[in-house]
């Protein structure tokens, strides 16, 4: 039996998200995801007049084209990706997983070559500054599992979270965007947390459905070298196949300058690959009255290192990893503050995050 679900949010992806229009090319690109989700954005596409393209991949393929570190390999896909991507106005990708470790074997080596040769031509230099692009997860069991969920109870929570009425919340963001753009000085603190940046003269990007779905973030970014103390994450996080917990995070004048976390070695590794001790940069808010996918918590700021955003090219080094972690308020004793601006602007959660767009 079809699930109309499919066709709601088919529908926003073309119609609110990359905004398709009569005669467009769209490049709709999937990972492990169901058949008929890939038919709905099809069909989705043409009735707005739209050109859909489609590329159906699968991890443990991608797996094996990366894992043998061929550089030959890896710039000839590149180059007929890059020239695909040039052809298309707009982009959807869709990335499902049944192992989220899939990639836990792949040498460092091995990923460097996938991300030079094939990640950065075409999705950082075509796709992101030239396409109309969004890109989402897919409900999965293994997804469902590290949500500590049944898979239909995560299944409903996705398809709620993802099919939101993005326009009202445009709306709802702006006066969040506001407060950001007339502040300057954010503290936040927390078990293990004490960190302190300014955020003056940086623009506020309130996102609501644009380029990642769900959404509801407000992002800006700290002045550079303004940001000092330390932050601690109290979940894991998963990073290229690696498990990581209980990350604490040291800044001096806008540098990492001491990482921790329960594989030390591999984090230093990750941050040293594109010398992203040397920066922090967007901040997010996430709306409160929204709810985020990933965390399922509200009201919560995120630190991502380093930045592909046009908007902080000039503040920021181009970038291109992240790993991605989270606070989460498990008792009262979890809970931190962040002030932005006004001491009592909100008791919240905070999360970090450095990885693809």
């Amino acid at each position: 039996m079809h699930d109309p679900r499919l066709d709601t949010l088919a529908d926003l992806l073309i119609k609110h998200s990359t905004r398709l229009e009569q005669g467009e090319k769209i490049l709709i690109e999937t990972f492990d995801i169901p058949e008929d989700m890939v038919i709905a954005l099809i069909r989705a596409a043409r009735k707005v007049g739209g050109v859909p393209l489609v590329s159906c991949k699968q991890n443990r393929i991608q797996r094996e084209l990366i894992q043998a570190g061929q550089e030959e390999a890896m710039q000839t896909i590149g180059e007929c990706e890059t020239y695909r991507m040039e052809r298309v106005q707009a982009y959807i990708g869709l990335r499902g997983s049944r192992n989220v470790a899939e990639l836990s074997d792949v040498s460092a080596a091995a990923m460097e070559l996938y991300e030079r040769h094939w990640v950065q031509p075409v999705h950082f230099q075509v796709r992101v500054p030239k396409t109309k692009w969004v890109v989402l997860r897919w409900p999965s069991a293994s997804m469902a599992q590290q949500a500590k969920m049944s898979t239909d109870a995560f299944e409903d929570f996705y398809f709620n979270v993802c099919t939101l009425n993005y326009s009202k919340m445009a709306e709802a963001q702006k006066p969040l965007a506001a407060l950001l753009e007339q502040t300057d000085k954010v503290h936040i603190t927390g078990p293990g947390t004490d960190l302190r940046f300014s955020i003056k003269n940086i623009p506020a990007i309130p996102c609501s459905g644009e380029h990642n779905i769900p959404d509801g973030e407000c992002f800006t970014a700290p002045v550079r070298d303004s940001v000092a103390g330390t932050i601690r994450f109290n979940t894991p996080t998963l990073y290229r196949g690696t498990p990581f917990e209980d990350i604490s995070l040291r800044f001096e004048n806008g540098r990492i300058v001491e990482a921790t976390a329960s594989d030390t070695d591999a984090l230093n590794d990750i941050l040293d690959a594109d010398d992203l001790h040397s920066e922090i940069s967007p901040i997010k808010l996430w709306h409160r009255d929204y709810t985020c996918l990933h965390e399922k918590e509200t009201n919560l700021p995120i630190l991502f290192f380093g930045t592909n955003a046009d908007t902080f090219k000039d503040t920021f080094n181009d970038k291109t990893r992240e790993m991605f972690t989270v606070n989460l308020s498990k008792n009262d004793k979890d809970i931190g503050k962040t002030c932005v601006g006004d001491p009592h602007f909100r008791t919240i959660n905070y999360v970090m995050g450095t990885g693809f767009v």
